[in-house]
């Protein structure tokens, strides 16, 4: 998780194939137990919409739910149907700017030499970790 200034502020570890509601859920209340009661958040994510539709049908994080406002990342957004577009484009949301909210992506192939090497060596290094190594050096 990436603030909109797209610095680093939790990482969880992946143990399973493929992008996980569960992780954005683990993060999104990680977030939500450092803010003040009154702030609101705008989420940027590749699938924001799924996020925001399984929330209101399953009620995960109901607390926090209405402080959140939800739009899909620049790049990502074209790859979703026009009618999706029209709802969950940033530039159509209000309270996101010129934020492209591919601060992930940038981030994760900045670090993408140390994935072969993490996978081989085991769930017992952390990935977190070794992140912590590279933004303090």
């Amino acid at each position: 998780m990436l603030c909109r200034h797209d610095r680093l502020l939790w990482v969880v570890n992946l143990t399973s194939a493929g992008e996980k509601q569960f992780y954005v859920y683990a993060l999104l209340e990680r977030l939500f137990q450092e803010l003040p009661g009154d702030w609101d958040v705008g989420l940027l994510y590749d699938i924001a919409c799924q996020i925001q539709r399984s929330m209101m049908k399953w009620g995960f994080l109901k607390d926090v739910f209405p402080r959140m406002h939800f739009a899909v990342s620049v790049f990502h957004a074209y790859g979703h149907q026009w009618a999706c577009q029209l709802v969950y484009h940033p530039r159509k949301c209000e309270g996101f700017g010129l934020t492209d909210g591919e601060g992930c992506e940038r981030f994760w192939s900045s670090i993408k030499r140390l994935i072969p090497s993490l996978r081989i060596s085991g769930v017992c290094r952390s990935l977190s970790l070794v992140i912590h190594c590279i933004l303090t050096t």
